[in-house]
């Protein structure tokens, strides 16, 4: 079973095949160029690296949600499309469900956030116990100074990861002391090989979906969405 994983949901951008149990190969930057720009260079070079056709992946994963909201757009879409071309499903996986799945078998509670502005964070809760990778806390869109009164009701170490973690780290530090622990740089952002080993779980529990039915998610509208709220709003008190 070949999969062909992306994750364009931050400012990371990522593609990754897998094979059975091996990692064939992962291609992942963070630099500056737009996803646009940058996604379809990327897994052309990951499938000729391993000299694998398109035609010869068996499945596209993709990071569904929460993110950037163009980052999801540009990588369902493109998801999408590479899946109708080969007639393969698409297994969408939590951008969260990702990055708490780069630490395996970590101690303690793994709280990946992402900056969702206006200080709130995008975030879950997640352990492993017994080899087993559970999730604690559902996701959601939260204040961090809320999330942080929810950690410290806790008494295990809260290891962070995600884009969130250099906006915050200092008030993290201060409010949790000694709990707050951080990921090391090469695990603490998305990763496409983490999105092919859950896709691979998932289609083992017969999960997936056409390109033409799936659609990322978002836990909170764009920006654009709520100014256009906000002045239908004000009309209609007119």
């Amino acid at each position: 079973m070949r999969i062909l994983a992306i994750d364009t949901s931050s400012m990371v951008a990522s593609a990754a095949v897998t094979d059975q149990e091996k990692l064939v190969a992962e291609y992942i930057i963070n630099h500056k160029k737009t996803h646009s720009e940058q996604l379809m260079p990327i897994i052309e070079q990951v499938l000729e690296s391993c000299n694998i056709s398109i035609r010869e992946i068996d499945a596209i994963a993709v990071s569904s949600g929460p993110g950037s909201f163009t980052g999801l757009r540009i990588g369902a879409a493109t998801a999408k499309g590479l899946a109708h071309v080969i007639n393969k499903k698409v297994i969408g996986i939590s951008t969260l469900d990702g990055l708490a799945f780069n630490l395996p078998y970590c101690q303690g509670i793994i709280c990946p956030i992402m900056d969702a502005r206006r200080n709130q964070v995008y975030t879950a809760l997640y352990k492993w116990d017994q080899g087993n990778f559970y999730k604690i806390k559902p996701h959601c869109a939260i204040a961090l100074s809320e999330l942080i009164e929810e950690l410290k009701a806790e008494e295990e170490m809260v290891v962070f990861l995600g884009d969130g973690v250099p906006v915050h780290r200092q008030l993290l530090r201060e409010q949790l002391g000694h709990r707050a622990r951080f990921a090391p740089r090469n695990a603490d952002r998305q990763r496409a090989s983490s999105i092919a080993v859950l896709a691979a779980q998932a289609l083992e529990r017969g999960e997936g979906q056409s390109g033409d039915t799936f659609v990322p998610f978002y836990l909170r509208k764009s920006q654009a969405e709520r100014e256009y709220d906000k002045k239908a709003d004000g009309r209609g008190e007119q």
